[in-house]
């Protein structure tokens, strides 16, 4: 079958031609097709930019949700699962920590504690010529209690001094030690021993009021600075 493409051209422009003030309806098949088609891709670009796009991005964020969900389920189901052992890991944790907090004494016990660092070294022969217990250094859960020392005696009176500081029941340590030699041949420390205490209710209640109060100052700083930007913008 032999098709003219130059009459089929021809053709089809003629139906193209004299559309102006008549009918829609009244036209020729192929412009109506082509009406038609333009008029289904513009409904389908309104359509996609006015409704389905928010739709679309809404099933993006579901699904997102919905993965991250699942990792949350996974993690909880790894923890059900575990919980015995972690219960256990618990009480061993717990343990260690009730260890620890044995070896600090309280704020009552820390005389007592001075008094064992002082005999500690005079037992072993030494003369102390400055034991100075310095302002405690409250932490967020325990204090720290420096005590400038400066103690005078033999090297292995000195050694012995520190290993006993060493296999203290509580927590003793030694920090910035300098030797210097003596005329008589005996040797001067100066260190700074430091010992350690955990803070009673009272005391940790007064942290975590500070700790709050020093959060809410901050937050109020930044409000106070965000206000002052506005009134500066207000005036201008």
């Amino acid at each position: 079958m032999n098709i003219d493409l130059k009459q089929w051209s021809a053709d089809l422009g003629a139906q193209f031609e004299g559309l102006q003030g008549r009918p829609p309806g009244q036209w020729p098949l192929a412009p109506r097709l082509l009406c038609a088609a333009g008029m289904m891709a513009l409904a389908i670009v309104f359509g996609y930019f006015v409704y389905w796009q928010g739709q679309f991005e809404a099933q993006e964020a579901g699904a997102a949700q919905e993965a991250k969900l699942r990792t949350a389920y996974q993690k909880k189901i790894a923890q059900a699962v575990n919980l015995e052992a972690l219960q256990a890991q618990k009480v061993q944790v717990d343990q260690s920590v009730e260890r620890l907090e044995k070896q600090l004494p309280s704020k009552a016990e820390m005389a007592a504690l001075l008094s064992d660092i002082n005999q500690a070294g005079v037992g072993r022969g030494l003369a102390f010529e400055l034991f100075r217990p310095n302002q405690p250094v409250v932490r967020d859960y325990y204090a720290e209690q420096p005590i400038d020392i400066r103690i005078s005696g033999s090297y292995h009176d000195l050694g012995a001094f520190a290993a006993d500081m060493a296999h203290m029941p509580r927590i003793v340590t030694l920090n910035n030690m300098s030797l210097e030699t003596n005329k008589d041949g005996s040797l001067t420390l100066e260190a700074i021993a430091k010992t350690f205490r955990y803070l009673d209710p009272e005391e940790l209640s007064e942290q975590r009021a500070a700790r709050l109060k020093a959060k809410a100052g901050g937050k109020g700083g930044k409000a106070g600075a965000k206000g002052s930007k506005k009134a500066k913008g207000a005036a201008k």
